[in-house]
């Protein structure tokens, strides 16, 4: 007789169920739910992407507003990653000096070409470097020329680096003496000019602003045809009189 009052109080004690939820509830929850990392993920993305074109559209070279950012983030350079390194003849060159503003800026130094669209206030128009832009200007690069050396031709530079003659000077050495002299001279001078010329190829080599981009197409031998430059009146003017032999 006591098993069915047992039964009776274990279904007595079950909780009762929960009345289903209207539709009206349904949809308030809905509407309330938590935002996702997902959405909030998608939202991000939209947002740079629109940034990113309206940049582009307006600077027409940055996706980030001109800002200085890592090179990598120039549409010029992704470009350039993606093509491989480029080529261009001087004349090309020509093309990229900075006047035309849908177009980096481009400049060449002993033969390897780097974008430095970043230093447009420098490489620009109106920028005090401007006249390096659009070119390989190696030799004004050492002879401080800007104007007439604008040219990867370093024939005769040397010579700026070599002492002036002096007749009163040069008459206090022997022949022999001054054939010795020269020559030293001579070697001096070409150390110095290479110096000079590398002190520019590191500068680019190592700047975290500008990137390498490719390299001047040139014929074979191209160095040594034409006439050898004259060395410019600024050059000449900053060379020193030759020393006194010691003792005279």
């Amino acid at each position: 007789m006591s098993t069915p009052e047992v039964r009776q109080r274990k279904k007595a004690s079950e909780p009762s169920p929960s009345p289903p939820k209207s539709a009206s509830t349904l949809l308030k929850e809905e509407d309330t739910s938590r935002f996702s990392l997902l959405d909030a993920f998608r939202l991000l993305t939209f947002v740079v992407l629109v940034s990113s074109a309206l940049s582009y559209f307006v600077t027409r070279n940055s996706v980030v507003w001109n800002l200085s950012l890592p090179n990598f983030t120039r549409l010029s350079v992704l470009k350039s990653w993606l093509n491989g390194p480029i080529q261009y003849t001087d004349a090309d060159l020509r093309f990229y000096d900075g006047t035309d503003p849908t177009k980096p800026i481009l400049l060449a130094i002993n033969g390897t070409i780097y974008d430095v669209s970043n230093g447009r206030k420098h490489y620009g128009p109106g920028g005090s470097y401007h006249l390096f832009a659009g070119a390989d200007a190696s030799r004004g690069f050492v002879t401080g020329c800007f104007d007439t050396d604008r040219t990867p031709d370093m024939r005769g530079v040397e010579e700026m680096f070599l002492p002036k003659d002096d007749p009163e000077i040069d008459g206090l050495y022997s022949s022999a003496q001054m054939k010795i002299l020269r020559e030293q001279e001579k070697r001096k001078a070409k150390i110095e000019t290479y110096n000079a010329l590398k002190h520019w190829v590191d500068f680019f080599a190592n700047s975290k602003k500008y990137t390498k981009v490719g390299q001047v197409k040139r014929e074979k031998g191209w160095e040594t045809k034409g006439p050898v430059p004259t060395l410019c009146a600024r050059a000449q003017e900053g060379r020193s009189v030759r020393a006194r032999p010691e003792g005279k």
